[in-house]
């Protein structure tokens, strides 16, 4: 492993020698809230600063079989609950592509390694932005696959409903390259002639009455992508019929039952105040969300996919409230999750879809122009 001045490993690895495969030599960076059987895994917290799982995520057994090798644990958030790179206790993520900028969480490490050539690969988790937005921040490629369409076990739980595991490169045909051995199948052909692109002026909200804003971000994209035979137009997407927060809330207190309250103290202040947040959620607020979830799962589009920026507002400092800022920072991208689809970040730009094979084949074929 180089020299780390970017903070993006909390435990670096020496590398064992590399198995014949597709991914043969590619130096992979495990997102810290990923087990690796042997090798530290902290979660990004103090609580659990000395844990050493018995066992490997599936999803890194997938990689490391099919050649990659592991070089470290990347630098994240306190639980990935976070859109900055920002920990108190193992420290900031710097971000080589715009220094003093943030690098976005919180898959943070990860898009800072693969910016400086840390790494040639990285494994990340995506609950309401975290593979995308560091992507963006650090001009790197990531992939927040469909809700349910890669294994999550051995990956310490946000919002399960929401969690998703995929893969991070510096370029589009690795992350497709990655993705297929994840999921077993060939990686799709490049294809965007004769697809109907929706130009994603303005997200939708999560139902909690904040209005999102209105951005033309994404038209800067449009003829490149009418040039290649896509056809683009004005898209929307409807709103839920109810907030949804109640639902992010509800799980995250369960996923943190074991641990909080009762050792409350040793969270970070932001990490305790969210939580604390979460534990006046009402039993109705929660079962409304989910009903308000399970609808807006089932929305059938009218185009084959969206684009949208990834951000819109100029890059915060790495030191930015992160309390402050997420919401407005997050909203072209949260509610992908929400809605369980697809999202692919190549750099700012973002191509949303309802399927992986969709935003990854779009993405080859615009990578390739």
């Amino acid at each position: 492993m180089s020299v780390d001045p970017y903070n993006a490993l909390i435990t670096a690895v020496e590398p064992e020698p590399a198995r014949p495969g597709p991914l043969s030599g590619k130096r992979l960076l495990v997102k810290d809230l990923i087990d690796t059987a042997g090798i530290r895994t902290t979660y990004g917290s103090q609580i659990y600063g000395d844990h050493v799982p018995d066992r490997t995520a599936r999803s890194v057994e997938l990689l490391v079989d099919a050649g990659a090798v592991v070089v470290g644990k990347a630098n994240l958030p306190e639980f990935a609950w976070a859109v900055m790179g920002q920990n108190p206790f193992y420290g900031t993520v710097h971000n080589p592509a715009a220094p003093g900028k943030t690098t976005g969480g919180s898959s943070s490490g990860n898009a800072a390694g693969l910016a400086a050539d840390l790494c040639d690969i990285a494994l990340g988790t995506d609950t309401g932005c975290s593979i995308r937005l560091p992507s963006a921040c650090c001009e790197t490629v990531g992939l927040k696959p469909r809700w349910g369409s890669i294994d999550m076990d051995g990956v310490f739980p946000l919002c399960p409903s929401l969690d998703t595991l995929g893969p991070m490169a510096r370029s589009v045909e690795d992350v497709a390259l990655v993705w297929s051995v994840l999921k077993g199948v060939p990686a799709p052909e490049p294809r965007l002639e004769g697809l109907t692109v929706g130009l994603l002026r303005k997200p939708p909200t999560v139902g909690d009455g904040r209005e999102t804003e209105a951005s033309d971000v994404a038209e800067g994209w449009a003829g490149e992508l009418e040039r290649l035979g896509a056809r683009v137009v004005e898209a929307s997407v409807p709103e839920p019929s109810a907030s949804t927060w109640p639902v992010f809330n509800h799980e995250a207190l369960q996923s943190h039952r074991a641990t909080f309250p009762s050792r409350s103290t040793e969270y970070s202040d932001v990490c305790r105040t969210k939580l604390e947040v979460a534990q006046r959620t009402t039993a109705e607020e929660v079962e409304a969300a989910y009903r308000a979830l399970e609808e807006w799962r089932s929305y059938e589009p009218e185009v084959d996919l969206y684009v949208a920026p990834c951000y819109t507002q100029e890059l915060p400092p790495e030191n930015a409230d992160e309390l402050e800022v997420r919401l407005r920072f997050s909203e072209f991208l949260r509610w992908v999750n929400l809605i369980g689809w697809a999202g692919l970040a190549i750099g700012n730009l973002q191509l949303i879809a309802p399927q992986d094979e969709t935003v990854l084949a779009v993405g080859l074929a615009y990578a390739r122009s």
